[in-house]
């Protein structure tokens, strides 16, 4: 469970740090990964897809000239 401590009756602040810890705990994407089913054949070909998109990017940055 995600939570913020208000100081100082300072709601703003504290609603923006609740967001960012919520962003980065990942919730939102999960969320949008849930929202629908996914066959799991459609679920390996978009996760072979990822890798391979990654591993041209670790490529490019890996390979540059100087």
């Amino acid at each position: 469970m995600t939570y913020v401590e208000v100081k100082n009756g300072n709601i703003e602040s504290a609603l923006k740090r609740f967001k960012l810890k919520v962003q980065r705990s990942g919730i939102p994407s999960e969320m949008k990964k849930r929202k629908e089913y996914s066959k799991p054949g459609v679920v390996r070909r978009e996760a072979k897809k990822e890798a391979i998109k990654n591993a041209r990017r670790n490529n490019r940055r890996n390979n540059r000239n100087y």
